[in-house]
């Protein structure tokens, strides 16, 4: 009892932290710019040790654009020492690493790198008390997941089989050609020991591509998600749960999991699996948390009526799991208590600010580790201890955002045309004097995600940097977003663009309607299927938008189907039926189908290289309002990147442009577009 009630103190306190975070800063100081957004560094994974005495965590460092050489960011290793209330550097600067874990017996942490003449991700390990890291497993391929055995001296890792010698050899004489869906290299699974390379490691046999491998804790077991091929839509939707025994490989359980499936975890006995799943085929995420009998493979829920989303969980001990949730705009964490073989309660807490990523927990006196977002911050490490009556944000990556003025978030509902009610997050221009101003729409992408209460500024999204600039931003989240249970999720299926997109438009009259926005300053952007809506707005509804800016976009939803490497999610979760069974709906619900119509000013920005909204769908729609609109239209390209930016220059290239499009028409002079030169305001590109 003493437990939850220090649980329930934990959630009560969480409202407490947003208040510490927003402290006043100066009235004189700046607010946030590109190069702030640029330079932005975040926690992303951590780790509780067993004795529940630190905590390893994964730190994201965008490359400085001046010194760096361009490329994605760096991740390093870092360790909280919770005694001493410190944390330190492990392994950091130019490194990216994945995948960080204890050793069972908590005296090293072990990571996935390639470092020094590494030709391939290996698996490395480095003590807690001091000395180099040491290569502790490796293949002749990148290792992409791992899992140590109860005993500390094996691993079971997942890479691809090895390319064939005679292959390599053709290649290295120009013979590169690719066979479409067909040459893929899966990945297989193997159980090796540690520092001990073996002659001829041989793979399990098992059948499929292989994703994710959990070892069963006092077992010879591991629970492995296989799908059928290595293709993404596989992967998406029709990954499946095997147990087998990690010395022959044998299957001797089988979960059959429908739809899409998320992660899964053992209690610390081995007893139980539990595992976070969609509902059924149909079910656009995988949010529902079911309990897995590890002898038969049958499976029930834990929530099942839940109307959020779960997101992650972690075993406070064998009977006890801490189960962390979205709902709405916020977070929540339930307990699920087992008396016996039988669960035996359920006891929900919430909070709406931060909001929370992943938990986390390790000791006898559980420790819980959260990572998660507030309003004024990014991801950041929050700790609990369960004598203590509240978590404690432990970490600040950016200490200089206390330096910098950033306008009011706030949570907004509006009533859709139909009577459903809808909620999103709007950003207040920086200077508000209470009367309508520039709004820029931010629709997110999926549809199968949805925004949350936390940090919404990145090179993709305007946030504080538009609101510095004298524009409000507003994140709606439309039917058919996660967050609020598996019905609202499907909302929107078989009607794209109907009434979900209506949502946006219902959403820009209420925002206009309380003063917020100026009905002829309203622009409109966003990522994917927020690309998908960023077209449909500028087309279908242009007398509503002054300004959009579509990134990796869909506009012909025909084509689309025809060019993706996801037909087959696009199919279940979203369309519900096949192209060619609605030719004509399909063709009507295409944002091109509109372009006549079109008089918004758009930029177009797309990845050359992405597989899942091919580049031909942005330069479908850059051709037909050249053909058939005058408004101004550019589109520009990022080689080498695929469904979003990865890369430090062509994020920078991409947040400068969006703000640059924006401020020309919303609070600019409009007419013709702005100049295609950038001004990256770096001193070594500067002309001489």
């Amino acid at each position: 009892m003493e437990s939850r009630l220090h649980l329930g103190l934990l959630l009560a306190a969480l409202c407490l932290i947003g208040a510490r975070g927003a402290e006043s800063v100066s009235s004189s100081a700046q607010g946030l710019d590109p190069r702030d957004v640029a330079r932005l560094q975040w926690v992303t994974t951590a780790v509780v040790s067993p004795d529940g005495q630190h905590v390893a965590f994964l730190r994201t460092v965008p490359r400085d654009l001046e010194k760096d050489p361009d490329g994605p960011a760096w991740s390093g290793l870092w360790v909280y020492d919770i005694e001493t209330g410190r944390e330190r550097p492990f392994v950091t600067g130019r490194v990216e690493i994945t995948r960080p874990a204890w050793t069972p017996d908590g005296r090293a942490i072990t990571f996935l790198a390639k470092r020094g003449d590494d030709k391939h991700k290996a698996l490395w390990l480095i003590p807690i008390d001091g000395g180099e890291a040491r290569k502790a497993a490796e293949l002749p391929t990148d290792l992409a997941d791992y899992a140590l055995a109860p005993d500390g001296r094996r691993v079971a890792v997942v890479a691809p089989e090895p390319e064939p010698k005679h292959r390599r050899k053709l290649q290295d004489k120009g013979f590169n050609q690719q066979v479409y869906e067909e040459d893929w290299a899966t990945n297989r699974l193997w159980v090796l020991a540690l520092f001990e390379p073996g002659e001829d490691p041989r793979p399990l046999p098992l059948t499929g591509h292989v994703h994710r491998v959990e070892w069963r804790p006092g077992y010879e077991h591991l629970a492995v998600s296989l799908a059928p091929t290595p293709s993404v839509d596989d992967s998406y939707v029709r990954q499946q749960i095997r147990i087998v025994h990690a010395g022959s490989g044998e299957v001797v359980a089988t979960v059959n999991n429908p739809g899409k499936l998320a992660g899964f975890r053992w209690s610390p006995d081995g007893r139980r699996l539990v595992m976070i799943a969609a509902e059924d085929a149909h079910d656009p995420a995988p949010g529902r948390l079911m309990l897995v009998d590890p002898g038969t493979g049958r499976f029930t829920q834990l929530l099942p009526d839940h109307s959020g989303q779960v997101e992650d969980c972690a075993w406070l001990n064998q009977d006890r799991l801490l189960v962390l949730c979205s709902e709405g705009v916020g977070s929540a964490l339930y307990e699920v208590t087992w008396e016996g073989p039988n669960m035996s309660r359920q006891r929900r807490f919430e909070s709406l600010a931060p909001v929370f990523d992943s938990v986390t927990a390790g000791g006898t006196n559980p420790v819980v580790a959260l990572v998660g977002s507030h309003p004024t911050h990014p991801a950041e490490l929050f700790l609990w201890q369960t004598d203590r009556p509240g978590p404690d944000r432990v970490t600040d990556s950016n200490p200089w955002l206390a330096r910098r003025r950033l306008a009011r978030q706030e949570l907004v509902h509006w009533t859709a045309r139909d009577g459903l009610a809808l909620e999103g997050i709007l950003i207040r221009r920086l200077e508000d004097d209470g009367r309508p101003g520039p709004l820029i729409l931010s629709v997110h992408g999926g549809p199968e995600a949805h925004v949350r209460n936390g940090w919404l500024t990145s090179y993709s999204l305007p946030g504080q940097v538009a609101a510095a600039r004298g524009m409000a931003v507003f994140y709606p989240n439309y039917r058919g977003s996660t967050g609020r249970g598996v019905a609202f999720s499907r909302l929107g299926q078989g009607d794209p663009a109907g009434r979900e997109f209506d949502d946006l438009v219902d959403a820009v009259d209420h925002l206009i309607t309380i003063g917020v926005a100026d009905s002829n300053r309203v622009g409109v952007t966003g990522g994917s299927y927020g690309g998908y809506a960023t077209a449909w707005c500028v087309t279908r509804y242009s007398d509503r938008f002054a300004a959009g800016v579509m990134f990796v976009g869909i506009s012909d939803k025909i084509s689309k189907v025809g060019t993706t490497d996801i037909p087959e999610e696009e199919y279940l979760v979203h369309a519900r039926f096949r192209p060619w069974e609605k030719w004509t709906f399909l063709l009507e619900r295409s944002p091109i189908y509109h372009a006549g119509r079109c008089r918004t000013p758009l930029l177009i920005l797309h990845g050359k290289d992405d597989p899942r909204v091919h580049v031909s769908q942005s330069l479908e729609m850059y051709r037909h309002l050249k053909l058939r609109s005058s408004a101004p239209v550019r589109l520009v390209l990022y080689p080498g990147e695929g469904h979003g930016n990865r890369r430090a220059a062509s994020r920078y290239d991409y947040h400068l442009r969006m703000l640059q499009w924006f401020e020309h028409y919303l609070l600019g002079p409009g007419g013709e577009p702005p100049s295609p030169e950038v001004d990256y305001g770096l001193p070594e590109a500067a002309e001489n």
